[in-house]
């Protein structure tokens, strides 16, 4: 009987496992999306870290 209650406790340990990477899987690849997203329409007037890029116009010469 402890061998029926193993089995079944192990197939359903496995089936979590297969639904938490697949689950996983999705995130990421929906995660990787909208980092490109955000990539391709990121202002050109701004840094990655989300500061302004002065660029030679914010530059005092002397």
């Amino acid at each position: 009987m402890t061998d029926q209650t193993d089995k079944s406790a192990s197939q359903a340990r496995a089936s979590r496992d297969d639904r938490l990477k697949s689950a996983l899987r999705e995130n990421l690849k929906r995660r990787k999306l909208q980092a490109r997203e955000r990539a391709a329409t990121a202002d050109p007037s701004q840094n990655e870290d989300g500061s302004l890029d002065e660029g030679a116009a914010g530059k005092t010469g002397s």
